[in-house]
C-alpha cells in the first residue's frame, strides 16, 4: 500500500515527525513518501491509497504558510481519486493557546472529510507544552495506523 504523507511546519517539528512517520510505515511494509512542500502533481504522480497529514498550527489556528498552496490546490480540485481512501492527521500544537490547539490539524481533517477520505484513526494530538519528543510520541499511534490500514 503506498501512503502519502502531506506535511506542513512552521520551525521543522512537523516535518520531523513526517520524516520519521515515513521510515516506521517503511518499517511497517508500506510504501510511504514524504516530500516537504509537495505539490499535487507530486502526490498524483505517487498514486497514493491512503494519506497522512503531519502539521503544525500557526497563528490563530491556521495551517503553516508552506503547506497553504497545497491545502487550497487540493480544496480547489478535490481530486476524485481520492475519495474513500483511508487516512489520518497528525496535529502538532500548544495546549495553553485554548481553542486554537491543534487548529492546522483540524482544517487538514476537515479537508480530509470534504475529500471523502475515511478517517481510520482519531487524529493524534501532539501538545508542544507536554512534549520535547513528538518523533517518539507519535510511535503507538504509528503503530495503531500501520494496523488499521493493514485491515
Amino acid at each position: 500500500m503506498k501512503v502519502a504523507i502531506i506535511s506542513g511546519s512552521v520551525y521543522g517539528t512537523a516535518e520531523e515527525v513526517a520524516r520519521h512517520a515515513e521510515s516506521v510505515l517503511k518499517a511497517a511494509g508500506f510504501d510511504a513518501w514524504h516530500a516537504a512542500r509537495a505539490n499535487l502533481q507530486d502526490l498524483q504522480g505517487f498514486a497514493p491509497d491512503a494519506l497522512l497529514a503531519v502539521t503544525s498550527t500557526t497563528g490563530m489556528g491556521e495551517l503553516p504558510d508552506n503547506l497553504m498552496p497545497l491545502y487550497s490546490t487540493i480544496r480547489d480540485i478535490l481530486p476524485a481519486a481520492w475519495r474513500g481512501l483511508p487516512g489520518a492527521v497528525i496535529g502538532l500544537g500548544d495546549s495553553s493557546y485554548g481553542d486554537t490547539y491543534c487548529g492546522g490539524g483540524e482544517q487538514m481533517r476537515e479537508l480530509f472529510a470534504e475529500l471523502g477520505v475515511r478517517e481510520v484513526l482519531p487524529m493524534l494530538r501532539l501538545d508542544a507544552s507536554e512534549t520535547v519528543t513528538p518523533e517518539a510520541d507519535a510511535e503507538p499511534w504509528l503503530a495503531e495506523l500501520a494496523a488499521a490500514l493493514k485491515v
